[in-house]
């Protein structure tokens, strides 16, 4: 394991956008089942019409 970390994002096409807390649900969710292996180190941020978050490997 090398300690990268890894961008994850939802990316909002046409009208999708007011769905904006859908898709905060699915990167927590998505945070959620990958517990194990990593953690949240930025929580869910919109940018234009993407909505990303940033995970960190958990220390061995």
């Amino acid at each position: 394991m090398r300690g990268d970390k890894v961008k994850v994002f939802v990316f909002f096409k046409g009208r999708s956008i007011v769905y904006k807390d859908q898709g905060k649900m699915k990167l927590l969710k998505f945070a959620e089942e990958i517990g194990e292996y990593g953690k949240v180190e930025q929580m869910p941020v919109m940018e234009g019409k993407r909505m990303y978050m940033i995970l960190a490997p958990k220390k061995a």
